[in-house]
């Protein structure tokens, strides 16, 4: 039987969480959520928002780009030392496992492969979705840097709100607290993002 979509997910945080070594609890204390709530994430009962997943994978010590690997993917902990003549890796458009989370966002990975210190993916917010289901504000690691491919994304900060149309572009610190929204009760939003962890 094949798994569902978001059993696959589920199933890769539950192997990232367990291989961070921290107890169930203890990342649902670090999330501010129930144990129960986490269980049901990693069951692929209840899909997480944008901001919980990147609180998740925060808490567990990966990369954002760990979750779109298939579970029993080793996440690479430190650079591999250059080889002298760096392997070229191709990844076709009908391998890239996409990512759904709630509210009907999508994440797909756009490197072909992990790269160390670079996340780079594309987000697609269908009509009036939002980066998390819960109102907070957003902030992790990283610099980032989107495009906006299709359609209108509105970045939140807690000063000013930037209102994106197609190719528009943004750049700030990931520390920086933001929401990210499809305001358009009708247009798809899709942009392309990359988080540069210095």
């Amino acid at each position: 039987m094949e798994l569902e979509e978001s059993d696959l997910l589920g199933q890769r945080l539950r192997e990232l969480r367990e291989r961070s070594g921290k107890s169930l609890r203890a990342v649902a204390r670090e999330l501010g959520i129930s144990a129960s709530a986490v269980s049901q994430i990693e069951r692929g009962v209840m899909r997480p928002s944008v901001s919980r997943l990147i609180a998740y994978v925060g808490a567990v010590g990966v990369p954002l780009a760990a979750v779109f690997d298939a579970p029993g993917t080793e996440v690479p902990r430190e650079p591999a030392e250059e080889p002298r003549d760096p392997a070229v890796v191709v990844r076709r458009a009908k391998e890239v496992q996409a990512v759904q989370l709630s509210g009907g966002v999508t994440f797909r990975r756009l490197s072909p492969a992990p790269t160390p210190d670079v996340e780079f993916f594309e987000s697609t917010y269908p009509p009036n979705a939002v980066s998390t289901a819960h109102g907070q504000f957003l902030k992790h690691d990283g610099y980032e840097v989107g495009t906006v491919t299709a359609g209108e994304l509105t970045i939140e900060f807690e000063s000013e709100i930037v209102v994106l149309g197609e190719g528009d572009s943004i750049t700030y610190p990931c520390a920086r607290p933001h929401i990210i929204g499809n305001r358009s009760g009708s247009v798809t939003a899709v942009a392309t993002w990359l988080i540069v962890h210095a």
